[in-house]
């Protein structure tokens, strides 16, 4: 007979463990085999499209993890995250370390609703599928991009809100640490704390953890942007947010409504768009990085991303808005519901919607060649030779069949389309609307915040298809607490109970 120490001492691991593993298993058991079919999703497309993707932002982050320095454009969080990588040389390392953060996504989201709301495993399955399944979801996480890094902080920090329902002053450090990585990842990240310091203000949870939340958020941020000024010269996270808000005005900005004086106000008289309103181009990227009639920022001269051009950029748009009420309102709402058709229409260009498609051939150049990576120039080099230098060996996507048909093909029908994120979207302001007497009950953190993740863009600056997947997982996770009411597994029927409402179910 076989002693409990001598099966220890074969494998590694006790009975006990295994027991609880193999138990743990069948109790998630669809959750475990949607995961299984999410992370093979992930492996067929590292294999049809190694080592990485690459999206016209991606050089730069590359850049930065080769030189550090704060970024004129947007704040350093995720080259940061390559630097920390960098020793390995392998953007394969940094796609794998990206999909196991949307795979990780999917598991707080599962977790949060089994666990603490109760939902049964196929409804915790089913909020966490999105994230699982979207093609364009698996797609960005191939990329070297910040957004999969910027999704799993923003759901981290939200699950925890929301698990804990009276929280410790060092919890609240823990919140306030992810909350400024989350800011530095991507700046639309800083709302996020305003966002949780209502809620828990609302929550009643008490000025110690609250404190604790916004000091240790701004200590990281207050830091980088004291190392932003001694490069810049202003005490700020970006000298583009003015600069991007103007972008988003230019399609509607007219100077004779805003009243412009040339002869009393001539740096926002520079600002003008000559260009009548409906001559303009339909999409305000061109007013901020095209080259050709009607955009005016190339006629400056120098940087284009300098304090002085972000101040007066952001005085024009903020004139525009105020002149103009009505016209911005349309803009950001046609913009806003962009987010909810049944299909991709094409936007804000072929060429930008194109870099979200798995495409199972390679791109030529005007000779047939196959297109290399851009020849950029980046602050100590090119787009190309920082690929190369942080791979040190060529970092063109190579297209591998069939795994590259398998999973354009699978992207042609696997995808969550606009109209059931808008579906989603509804059953959330339900469940707010039914808790209204607690101010949303704990549903309306993560729904506001997914609004939130999509208006955001359609108000500062333009709509684009990778800004909406950070808010499916939010989305989800409201809709999932919403319905949580009248659904049985077993003998346990969620109830109403405290503003948190947690039903806490055993694994």
């Amino acid at each position: 007979m076989v002693s409990v120490a001598e099966m220890t001492k074969v494998d590694g691991t006790s009975p006990g463990v295994k027991a609880r593993v193999v138990g743990s298993l069948r109790r998630h058991r669809v959750f475990a085999a949607a995961f299984a079919v999410g992370a093979l999703l992930r492996v067929i497309t590292m294999l049809g499209y190694g080592p990485a993707m690459w999206f016209n932002d991606s050089y730069e982050y590359v850049s930065v993890a080769l030189h550090p320095r704060p970024h004129a454009i947007r704040p350093d969080g995720y080259s940061f995250w390559l630097t920390l990588l960098k020793p390995f040389h392998s953007f394969t390392l940094v796609v794998f370390t990206q999909h196991l953060m949307g795979l990780t996504t999917a598991v707080l989201v599962y977790v949060l609703l089994r666990r603490k709301f109760g939902l049964p495993a196929w409804g915790a399955t089913l909020a966490a599928a999105p994230v699982l399944f979207d093609a364009y979801q698996i797609q960005l996480e191939q990329l070297v991009m910040s957004d999969a890094m910027f999704t799993l902080l923003v759901v981290g920090v939200i699950t925890i809100v929301l698990w804990n329902r009276r929280m410790s002053w060092k919890l609240g450090i823990v919140v306030g640490l992810l909350l400024a990585l989350t800011a530095l990842t991507r700046s639309i990240g800083l709302p996020i704390l305003a966002l949780v310091v209502v809620y828990l203000l609302v929550k009643r949870t008490g000025w110690k953890p609250i404190a604790a939340v916004v000091t240790a958020c701004a200590i990281p941020v207050l830091s980088y942007m004291a190392w932003f000024a001694t490069n810049f010269g202003n005490f700020a996270m970006t000298n583009s947010d003015g600069l991007i808000l103007y972008m988003r005005v230019s399609v509607f900005a007219d100077c004779a409504k805003m009243k412009i004086d040339p002869r009393k106000e001539l740096d926002l008289a520079l600002m003008c768009i000559t260009d009548p309103v409906e001559k303009r181009e339909n999409y305000s990227q061109w007013f901020l990085w095209g080259e050709g009639r009607g955009e005016t920022l190339h006629t400056w001269g120098g940087k284009k991303f300098d304090e002085f051009k972000n101040t007066t950029a952001s005085q024009f748009a903020k004139r525009a808005i105020i002149s103009q009420p009505g016209d911005y309102l349309g803009v950001v709402a046609r913009d806003f519901l962009r987010a909810f058709h049944w299909d991709r229409p094409v936007f804000p260009d072929a060429r930008t919607y194109d870099l979200y498609e798995f495409k199972p051939y390679y791109d030529l150049d005007e000779n047939g060649q196959i297109k290399r990576l851009p020849r950029w120039p980046t602050l100590e080099g090119r787009a190309d030779t920082d690929a190369f230098a942080y791979e040190q060996g060529p970092a063109e996507t190579r297209i591998v069949h069939p795994w590259a048909d398998i999973m354009s093909a699978y992207q042609n029908v696997f995808y969550l389309r606009g109209i059931m994120l808008g579906g989603i979207l509804l059953i959330g302001l339900y469940g707010v609307a039914v808790r209204w007497r607690k101010l949303g009950g704990p549903v309306v953190l993560p729904w506001l915040g997914a609004v939130g993740l999509i208006l955001a863009p359609a108000a500062t600056a333009e709509f684009d298809y990778r800004y909406l997947l950070p808010a499916v997982p939010l989305a989800c996770m409201a809709a999932g607490i919403a319905l949580r009411h009248g659904i049985r597994r077993g003998g346990i029927t969620p109830t109403s109970s405290s503003a948190s409402e947690p039903t806490t179910v055993r694994a």
